[in-house]
């Protein structure tokens, strides 16, 4: 039996604040592997600003030989919208897995389709993120008390980076070099991506 970390999201692009908390979580919660699952069409989001094959492009880059992180795309590869719960639903038994969600994600955590399914299936565990909580909302902790299941907290120093703001400074022409690994700024620039002048998504 393995314990897995699973780590979400849309990666747009990856940047140095989801592989923090991927090494955090390996080493806080003794995991064998953390697995980033990059985001096929997330249902709750507008259209992606990079193609999915560029995104994988950028997490492979990121990880590297990063030891005990990889990179799982069972969400780019099922198409349509994305929802957890087929992510989940489709897990191979036999591990403990432990989904890693933002300060910010937990307080949506009940709008996710099939969510009480979803912390049924795994250990949900909440990082502190910039400008969020990590208190739960009442309907998920009323379940996780009636089915005494815990959620995990994790101790996380956070760090004030999002995709977005490196969309809007690669989109203003301003520097990203603190924000992202090295080598997917160099591929962001070699492909042009999150670029204002683009007609349509790259």
């Amino acid at each position: 039996m393995m314990r897995i970390g699973l780590l979400g999201g849309s990666f747009d692009p990856v940047h140095i604040a989801h592989i923090a908390l991927a090494c955090k979580a390996l080493s806080e919660l003794s995991l064998d592997q953390v697995q980033l699952i990059p985001a096929g069409q997330p249902w709750q989001k507008a259209a992606l600003g990079a193609q999915p094959e560029h995104r994988l492009a950028m997490l492979k880059l990121a990880v590297g030989s990063t030891e005990k992180i990889v990179i799982n795309p069972v969400e780019i590869n099922r198409g349509g919208p994305t929802y957890t719960i087929d992510t989940v639903m489709g897990l191979p038994g036999g591990n403990d897995y432990f989904w890693i969600l933002g300060a910010d994600q937990l307080q949506n955590f009940c709008s996710w389709r099939q969510w009480y399914d979803i912390a049924q299936r795994v250990q949900l565990v909440v990082a502190e993120r910039p400008g969020s909580h990590s208190v739960a909302p009442a309907e998920l902790t009323a379940w996780m008390q009636h089915h005494r299941k815990p959620l995990i907290h994790l101790p996380f120093e956070p760090l004030n980076v999002s995709a977005n703001e490196i969309r809007r400074r690669i989109g203003n022409n301003e520097t990203i070099s603190e924000l992202i690994p090295e080598p997917v700024e160099n591929y962001i620039s070699a492909h042009g991506l999150y670029r204002r002048h683009q007609s349509d998504r790259t």
